[in-house]
């Protein structure tokens, strides 16, 4: 199988993450790294790990194909060179264990099966990056699992989606969502449309914060709370009624403090449940009890996000048009 690997920059676990990948108990594999820029950090961190392994499976390539989604521009690079029939697409800040790619790809051993995805915990380097860390695996983790429950079909992550080649090549290739802001959730809605189901890997993988602050942690829960506004369109819309700790709050303010506390005591319950045993973060399990206070967060973050169509993205800042396609500007 070949794992396709874009790069910008450095993460705060560039050196395991990638070298996780590397040392794999999978007979046949290759890891293809893509930058634009041959000198990136990152790209550089590829070069030294080639000369400290020469024997491993990994190769780097530098340039991309033309679209206004960056990492999908490297994705099509990378495709060109892959040579074998399954894919493994995941941000370059995942950190694997050695089974992981045996893992990932046995579900598509199944015929019907055309996208695996896999959830994963986070570990933070601040006091900032700890908060958000606790968001992502306390609410937006448990939503993925909730998805696979009630019958969504059009869900992925960026932390890993496993798929056949010529699955993705009958739905269009990466070329064809190069100008749309989710790539993992349109790459996973695309095999979907073509009868295929998308399945939540047993395998969970580890990505890493770093140097957060506390302005960049809203940014980013703003870029993701818009991208699946105006990916998902109406269906965004009942996203408070999840929010159990909002409606805490508003059970005190009307007078009904017993099921203010039922209502805290099920959040923290559900927080603890999904970062502590699915996720097994020692993070997540210390702080489930802040969980009431994160949904009051993301009821902002989410009314925020209907206040405007860009996102700040790295460096750049973007506008999405209607199903999340980056517009020219």
């Amino acid at each position: 199988m070949s794992v396709l690997k874009p790069l910008r920059g450095l993460d705060p676990n560039t050196t395991e993450a990638f070298l996780s990948q590397i040392e794999q108990a999978h007979p046949q594999f290759e890891v293809l790294f893509g930058a634009r820029d041959p000198n990136d950090p990152a790209a550089l961190e590829v070069k030294r790990l080639q000369s400290a392994y020469p024997a491993s499976p990994i190769v780097l390539f530098a340039g991309a194909g033309d679209a206004l989604n960056r990492k999908v521009g490297l994705l099509m690079e990378l495709s060109r060179h892959a040579r074998y029939p399954l894919r493994v697409v995941n941000d370059s800040d995942i950190k694997v264990d050695s089974n992981y790619l045996a893992s990932v790809t046995a579900p598509l051993s199944d015929p019907g099966v055309g996208v695996v995805t896999c959830l994963y915990r986070v570990k933070a380097h601040n006091l900032a990056a700890a908060w958000e860390a606790l968001g992502i695996m306390t609410d937006f983790m448990p939503s993925t699992m909730v998805a696979q429950i009630v019958g969504v079909r059009e869900f992925g992550l960026g932390s890993t989606l496993a798929f056949r080649a010529e699955d993705l090549d009958q739905a269009g290739g990466f070329a064809a969502f190069a100008d749309y802001i989710a790539d993992d959730y349109q790459l996973a809605k695309r095999i979907a449309s073509l009868g295929k189901r998308v399945v939540l890997s047993t395998c969970v993988v580890e990505t890493a914060l770093g140097a957060a602050t506390w302005g960049g942690v809203w940014q980013h829960q703003l870029r993701w709370a818009r991208t699946i506004r105006l990916s998902k369109g109406s269906a965004y819309l009942g996203l408070p009624i999840t929010q159990a700790g909002l409606w805490a709050a508003v059970a005190v303010l009307f007078g009904f403090q017993p099921l203010a506390g039922l209502l805290i005591a099920l959040r923290i319950l559900s927080a603890l449940l999904a970062g502590g045993l699915v996720l097994k973060s020692k993070l997540a399990a210390g702080l489930c009890w802040l969980a009431p206070l994160w949904d009051l967060y993301s009821f902002a973050i989410w009314l925020a996000s209907y206040c405007g169509k860009t996102v700040r993205w790295r460096d750049r800042e973007l506008t999405i048009g209607p199903n999340g396609r980056i517009l020219r500007t």
